[in-house]
């Protein structure tokens, strides 16, 4: 059976990152207008960088929590992909072997000159750090106003799931939200404290409406009867 996972900023939010975009517009005093645009790169990217330093710095010292691990037991199972819109690596440390991030990674960089030179990065990085085909290094993050990595690949993988699963997303931020219309999965679940409304032609919607670490459990348990 095909599973296709959706995850968002709540699973990781309870291994203590902070979600990208707050109510106010605002991450840690930056505004994402001003660090997460291609604008923003182009006018001043030394402070680009240094909020993706200061984030790389943050997933260093977290760790996955059960929702993390729950979804990768799954694997046991069933032939699972997880598609993220976080640019953590909890879901590959916590054993998920079949992850993409559609909107990058934060240990990732690439070349401004060759999008497809892409190096891994662990400390910090600024201007002056050359990819190794000479181009300045920026991010490997998918800003706004630029397409989801690898999204053809991900309508396709969605369109055929079993199962298809939404964890701590709003499904507030598009493309990503609409991949739930996209899927025609005869089975939808969704789990989230505050579970966003969510509605299918094809499948059956179950909603467990709690956090990650003990609703993806829930989850998984369900699958398996």
């Amino acid at each position: 059976m095909k599973v296709v996972a959706l995850t968002g900023a709540g699973i990781s939010r309870e291994s203590g990152l902070k979600t990208f975009r707050d109510e106010d517009g605002l991450w840690a005093g930056y505004d994402i207008n001003e660090v997460c645009t291609p604008m923003a790169l182009a006018r001043d990217p030394l402070k680009v960088f240094e909020f993706y330093n200061m984030r790389r710095r943050e997933v260093a010292s977290c760790e996955p929590n059960a929702g993390h691990y729950a979804l990768a037991d799954l694997e046991r199972d069933f032939d699972v992909t997880v598609v993220t819109q976080n640019i953590d690596d909890l879901h590959e440390r916590a054993g998920s072997s079949n992850v993409v991030h559609i909107h990058g990674e934060v240990f990732k960089a690439r070349s401004m000159d060759d999008e497809s030179v892409v190096v891994e990065v662990r400390g910090d990085f600024t201007v002056g750090d050359l990819a190794p085909d000479g181009g300045q290094l920026r991010p490997h993050i998918c800003f706004f106003h630029e397409m989801p990595y690898r999204w053809d690949e991900v309508q396709r993988l969605t369109m055929d799931a079993d199962v298809f699963i939404v964890i701590g997303t709003s499904l507030n931020v598009y493309p990503a939200a609409g991949l739930v219309d996209v899927t025609r999965a005869k089975k939808i679940f969704v789990v989230d404290p505050n579970p966003p409304k969510v509605f299918s032609r094809f499948g059956e919607i179950e909603v467990i409406a709690e956090p990650a670490s003990t609703g993806v459990g829930k989850l998984v348990e369900a699958l398996r009867v």
